[in-house]
C-alpha cells in the first residue's frame, strides 16, 4: 500500500515563483528516488482559526501564503530508503537548492494510508 509524507509551511507570497520553482526542481531527486506522486498548493481559501487553522500551525505572517503538499511513495521502506539517499545528495543541498521560506516552521510527517476512494 502507498505511503505518504505530508507537509504544511508558510512561504513568503513574494517568494511563490521561487517556491513553484524550488518544488520542480526537488521534485525531480525525490522521483529518481522512487516517489510516485508529488502535490504542491498554494492556499487559495485558508482563513486563521479560533483554536487552530493552518496559518497558526505555521506562524503564518501577513505577508505569507500556506502551502500544504504531499507526495506518495510505493512503500515506507522505500520512503525511508529514499529520504536518507535524497538527504545526502549535494543537489539537494541547501546552496545548490536554497529553501524559499523558512524550514524552522514546516510542518512534516509520514502517513500510512487509511480510505482511498
Amino acid at each position: 500500500m502507498d505511503y505518504v509524507d505530508g507537509f504544511i509551511l508558510a512561504v513568503p507570497t513574494a517568494n511563490k515563483e521561487a517556491y513553484k520553482s524550488y518544488s520542480e526542481q526537488s521534485s525531480v531527486l525525490f522521483k529518481e528516488h522512487g516517489a510516485l506522486k508529488i502535490v504542491e498548493c498554494w492556499a487559495d481559501d485558508v482563513q486563521p482559526g479560533k483554536l487552530t487553522s493552518f496559518p497558526q500551525a505555521v506562524i503564518c505572517k501577513e505577508d505569507e501564503t500556506v502551502v500544504f503538499s504531499w507526495m506518495t511513495w510505493p512503500s515506507k521502506e522505500i520512503r525511508d530508503a529514499a529520504w536518507e539517499k535524497i538527504m545526502a545528495d549535494p543537489r539537494f543541498a541547501s546552496e545548490a537548492l536554497p529553501m524559499p521560506f523558512d524550514g524552522k516552521r514546516l510542518i512534516y510527517g509520514g502517513f500510512q494510508k487509511l480510505v482511498e476512494l
